[in-house]
This record gives structure tokens, sequence and C-alpha cells, in this order.
């Protein structure tokens, strides 16, 4: 069976392949102390209760009767309470390159008291309790048996993606498959438009795929090109790193809240603002909603024996809300308006490394400008839980239509929550059974150098020769064997790996070697890849091996080096995105 996983950093979701049809899987989860219910997202929330705060066994769920923690709907709604012992955002502590992300360090600046965990663990246990709700639900079965298909954002680097398969390794996960977000949704788009999606768009259009989530915005460009007479889709763009979503929304609406109340005589403390933090997330979620609430009350309590005595009454309504979320985070500006990078203070507090700049429609002009020229949409799907709002999206078309000389298409989208997870299971169906696939394959041929076995001469190095190990074309997801070359790989000292690159060596085939290469104009040396490689299972300075490459769905090459006649394998990944 085929499985689409969607790792929000707001709701996880689940789908798979049932006949060829792509189902939504209900998940099981604690409603309330006591209560299983099944939703069709899990709240990326994580709750570690005090030691007495509920009775035993008041957490247990079909699959585990002694947990000590709640993940999900239950999680979220006592986290709201009682802040310090809920865990958010752990998808962008994930991503978060100022902290080790192994260590221990969330719920992020809560007291002593309360335990703390890695990033990688809570992505871990969200990812567990998907497993176990599978099991559970599907009468045995483990998701290890299946194709697994989980999605990262299309701005994760390479350590945040590394980080996410361990998670997912430790989950039980083990045949896994990383694919972007943006791909994901646009494969539910096709998944959802089946045969007609050819009537719904034309050739040349350029689809600009706007998924704004809890954590992070990403932007995607797919092209409609032609092949052998039929439409097919090329992906031309990938979006730039943005820690802004969902989450700053919380914040400046909070912050709003904050001023009024101290305008009107009334303070509120870190802990509390901390509370309100999360009022005011709920509060978004509804009034974004399908049918919005207009007004929604907040009461922030006090804190120890004078909680009820000490709480706050205030409410916050949708048009407020509009207001701070439009005109903070998608302002009317010109496709010239970039954002720019403010400058930062020498010392900074370790936590999210946040945009400085909040304004996405500014981001959203720098990323049209690809290679000078601005590129003009000509459609657009929108995706994530901050584009449910009808609100958001009419602004951002707003924005968009000014800077082009026709309006942009809509492409519908049936529910923003579910896409990634319904477009991952739809695109793992394409992949591994056949059907329409967004290309994208390499504009370039790759080439690693190797270091010719010669005798020392004195005042000259030792000459390298260039092995051809991507192609110009290679598509993503593929896998290429390089066989009949005798390499050996150095283990034990620190050494490099250099990667060359050529956009005219079309004709170039895994394996081909091109010697001289430096005195070649057209290869060009674009990075060096340092490393000490290791085995506690091989004592040789120098082992053979034989070369594999795969071009992942999320921008690297991998480069695997498998031992003849052994078990040894170690991998190297180079960003092919960064250096086209």
């Amino acid at each position: 069976m085929i499985v689409g996983i969607d790792l929000g950093t707001t709701n996880c979701a689940l789908a798979y392949v049932n006949e060829e049809a792509v189902t939504d899987f209900a998940i099981p989860q604690l409603v309330a102390p006591e209560e299983v219910e099944t939703r069709p997202t899990l709240p990326s929330y994580l709750y570690l209760p005090s030691q007495h705060e509920f009775a035993l066994g008041s957490l247990s769920l079909p699959w585990d009767e002694v947990a000590e923690f709640a993940v999900g709907t239950m999680a979220r709604d006592e986290g709201s309470r009682v802040p310090d012992r809920l865990i958010v955002s752990a998808k962008s502590w994930l991503c978060n390159a100022q902290v080790d992300r192994q260590q221990p360090l969330l719920p992020w600046k809560s007291p002593e008291e309360v335990p703390k965990l890695s990033p990688v663990e809570v992505t871990t246990r969200y990812l567990r309790h998907l497993a176990d709700s599978w099991r559970f639900s599907r009468t045995g079965g483990s998701l290890s048996e299946h194709e697994v298909f989980l999605t990262v954002p299309a701005s994760f680097d390479a350590v945040a993606r590394e980080l996410t398969v361990e998670a997912a390794q430790r989950a039980g996960l083990e045949n896994l498959t990383l694919l972007e977000e943006p791909q994901a949704a646009f494969y539910a788009w096709l998944e959802q438009m089946g045969d007609a999606w050819r009537q719904a768009v034309k050739l040349g259009d350029q689809i600009l795929v706007c998924d704004l989530g809890g954590g992070t915005s990403d932007f995607t460009l797919i092209r409609v090109d032609e092949e052998d007479g039929e439409l097919s889709l090329s992906r031309v763009a990938v979006g730039d790193h943005l820690l802004l979503g969902g989450d700053n929304m919380d914040l400046s609406l909070a912050a709003t809240v904050q001023a009024r109340l101290r305008a009107e005589g009334q303070k509120i403390d870190s802990w509390q603002f901390q509370v309100l933090t999360h009022l005011c997330r709920n509060a978004k979620e509804k009034m974004l909603a399908q049918d919005p609430l207009e007004l929604c009350p907040l009461t922030i309590p006090g804190r120890g024996s004078k909680m009820l005595l000490g709480s706050t009454s205030t409410e916050i309504n949708r048009a407020e809300v509009e207001k701070v979320i439009l005109d903070g985070f998608f302002p009317k500006v010109e496709s010239t308006d970039w954002a720019q990078r403010q400058r930062r203070f020498g010392l900074t507090e370790l936590g999210l490394a946040y945009e400085s700049e909040p304004a996405i429609t500014r981001h959203l002009a720098r990323f049209l400008h690809q290679g000078g020229e601005f590129i003009k949409p000509t459609a657009i799907l929108f995706n994530g839980g901050v584009c449910k709002s009808p609100g958001v999206q009419a602004r951002v078309l707003e924005v968009l239509n000014s800077w082009l000389d026709e309006p942009v298409k809509v492409l519908p989208n049936q529910d923003c929550d579910l896409a990634v997870a319904r477009g991952a299971a739809a695109y793992g169906r394409a992949r591994l059974q056949g059907g329409v696939r967004i290309r994208g394959g390499l504009p370039r041929s790759y080439y690693i150098g190797v270091e010719v076995a010669r005798p020392a001469v004195p005042g000259f190095a030792p000459p390298t020769k260039a092995i051809c190990v991507a192609p110009q074309g290679l598509e993503e997801g593929s896998t290429v064997d390089l066989p009949g070359l005798e390499l050996g790989l150095v283990l034990g000292e620190l050494v490099e790996f250099p990667f060359m690159t050529s956009n005219q060596r079309s004709q170039d085939q895994p394996g081909q070697t091109v010697d001289d290469w430096e005195d070649d104009d057209e290869i060009e040396q674009i990075a060096t890849v340092t490393s000490i490689l290791r085995s506690s299972e091989v004592d040789q300075p120098v082992v053979p091996v034989q070369l594999q490459i795969v071009a992942t769905e999320v921008g690297t090459l991998e480069l695997w080096c498998q031992q003849k006649g052994g078990s040894g394998r170690w991998k190297l990944e180079f960003e092919v995105r960064d250096n086209k």
C-alpha cells in the first residue's frame, strides 16, 4: 500500500491509496481525559502533564495503556490553559540551526520542573502516534510494510531533512521517501481533477503554488510544457526558506490584544502572554474556518491560588483578526518592493529564527524575480491553513494581479488541511504505478573528482579526473548505479570530495570519465564536501566501493558508496538547486 503523511507545523494528516483511489485516514486521539475519538487531522501539539494532574490511566490510548503525555486535540486544548507544559511548532525547531536539535529543550523557556524533549523526539512521537493509529485501525497492519511518502517544506535544509528521516525511522517508518509540501499540494489538485486537469490549464501556463502553513511559507512555480503532443508539467523554481506563517500571526494577534489591554490599564505577564497566544491561535482558526465566527471571547487566567480572581476577560472579532493579518502580513506593495533583510543586533536570544520581514507579499515579489526576470504566473493554487481564509486569498490575488497584465486563474483546492497528505499518496502512486509526474530533471550534468593513482612527483599535486555521476535531465526520484569503476573510499581521515557541473556536456553518461577536467572550459567546480568517514565494521584505510546516485524529490543528489563484497555503506549529499 502507498501512504502519504503530512507532518505539519499545526496539523498532521495521513492518506493512502486504496484500490487506486486516495482515501483520508481518520486519526484516533485523546480529545479529553479518557475520551478517544477520531479526527481528520492530528493537531501537532504535545502536552506534558504534571505528576498528579490527571487520574491514572486517563491518558491511555487503545495501543498504550500507560501513556504519560498527550498529543493531538487534548494536548492543544490543555496547553491553551497551561502553556508551560505544551510543545508547539516542533517542526520549526527542527530546522533551527541556532540550537542542537537533538538536545531536550522543548517546551522552550518552561520551568525547570517541566521535563524537556528534543525537536527530533517530539517529531518522533507525532509520527509514532500515526503509526500506532494505523496499526490499531488497520487490524494489525504496520506502516513499516508500506511505501511511505512524508512531506517536508520546500525550504527545509539538508540537516532538517536528515533529522526528519531520523525521527521517521525511530517511529518505525522504514520504506520512506521525502516529498516537498508544495509539490504534494499540486499532486492533490491533479488527483482531484483527474484527466480534466489538461482542460484546466494550457501550454505555457506558469502555475504558482502558494503554500502558507503554520510555521513556513513556501512558493513553487510549475510550468505547463508539451511532450510527445501531450501537456506535461515541469517545476521551474522553488522559494527560499521562510520561517514565516501562522505562528507569526498568532504572536501578532496576541500583541495586539495585549496592547489594547495595556491601554485599558490591564497588564499581563509573560506566562499570561503565552496563554493569550494560544487563545489567539484558536480564535484565528475559528475565524478563518469555512463558517467563521464573528466574535471570540478570550479569558486569560491568573496564576497560583488566585487564578479565577486574577483572570482577565476580553474578546477579539473577525474584523480585527483580518486587519492584523491582512495589513501586517499581506500589505499592498509593488512588484519591486522586495523583502529586505533588516540589520540585527549583535546579541540575540536563542529561539526560533523568524523572518525579520513579516510581509509575505514582499517575499512573493522577490520570489517571482528569477534570474533578473519577473515571472508572471497565469494560475495559482492556494494551500496551507492560512489560505483557508477567503480574505487572505482575496488579498493575495489583489496584490498579485496588480503586478500582472491579466488576472491569474485560481485552481480549486478541496481541503487545505488534507491536500498535502492526499497529494503525497497520489505522488507515490504516480511514481510506483505510473501516472502524471511533475518533471524536475537536472538542468546540468554533475561530476565528482577522483584522485588518480600514480607515484608522487615533487612540486606537483596528484592529478584528478571527473566522473559523471548525474547526467543532465535526470529526473527526481531516479536511482542510477555506476558500474565498472575501480574506486577506493578513504576512511578515518579528513578528506575532500570535489563536485563539478557542466551545462554544456549534455551527452555525458553516468560513470563516464573526463581526464584533465581542470583544463576543460565546459566543466566548473562548484563545491567541495569535507568529511571524515568512519565505520565500526571496516578497519581498512581504503575500502573498494561501487557508486550509486539518487536524485531525490527534495532537490539533492545522494552519492552512496557501497563496499564491494561487504556491508559498509556511506552517503554524501549535495544540494543541486542552489547550484543551478
